[in-house]
């Protein structure tokens, strides 16, 4: 992908992020990798006021920043350290919706529930409460980043991996709306959750056409 549309799908997924209300204000911050360097959300913006141009290049394997016009996310450790522990890795979204930091207030888990959840998300990890922005927080993210694509951040936020930005974003997406399930079910009663042969089945040979097929039919 050439820079020029890199930059085009983080305008285009910074801006659903908060029209689908992932993120208010200047919270959250979006980042893709291309070849070794990540384009990464300025400091200072709100998602939807980023135009193309003022997506800031940093260099993965030295930190270095490519344009100095504007300033790096104060994430970008998170997003950087990320990128090196997980070279598969092209997105990260990370953002901060009501019912996933709800969930992290009270819970420790997001259980398996339905299909979508399983084939899109899988696995959640869970990463304790630490001042936001700070490199302790960055080498907890990176440390799951290898094994997890979706991260609730205790008291704080989500973070989500993939292979490209509209993956990582269909999964925050996901993820709120697991978490929402979850928090409305449990208020009424005990979840039925799917049994590990069930997530093993959509986890199976065919998880991914199913996932592709998500995906397919989430986009506009």
């Amino acid at each position: 992908m050439t820079e020029r549309k890199i930059r085009e799908e983080l305008t285009k997924y910074a801006a659903k992020s908060v029209a689908k209300g992932l993120v208010v204000g200047p919270g959250g911050n979006i980042s893709a990798r291309s070849g070794e360097f990540m384009y990464l959300s300025p400091s200072g913006f709100a998602l939807e006021d980023i135009e193309p141009h003022q997506w800031v290049p940093v260099h993965i394997p030295t930190g270095e920043i490519g344009d100095t016009a504007f300033r790096p996310s104060s994430e970008v450790l998170m997003h950087l350290f990320c990128y090196r522990v997980n070279p598969l890795l092209q997105a990260i979204v990370h953002t901060h919706p009501a019912y996933c930091i709800a969930l992290t207030l009270v819970d420790d888990e997001l259980p398996m529930l339905f299909p979508d959840q399983a084939a899109l998300v899988g696995d959640v990890a869970f990463i304790p409460y630490v001042v936001p922005t700070t490199d302790k927080l960055a080498h907890l993210v990176a440390e799951k980043a290898d094994r997890y694509s979706s991260m609730l951040l205790k008291n704080h936020g989500l973070v989500t991996t993939g292979k490209n930005l509209r993956e990582a974003y269909y999964r925050t997406e996901v993820m709120e709306e697991s978490a929402k399930i979850y928090m409305i079910a449990k208020s009424v009663g005990e979840p039925r959750r799917l049994t590990e042969e069930e997530y093993k089945e959509i986890q199976g040979l065919e998880s991914e056409a199913y996932r592709v097929q998500l995906l397919q039919n989430m986009k506009e």
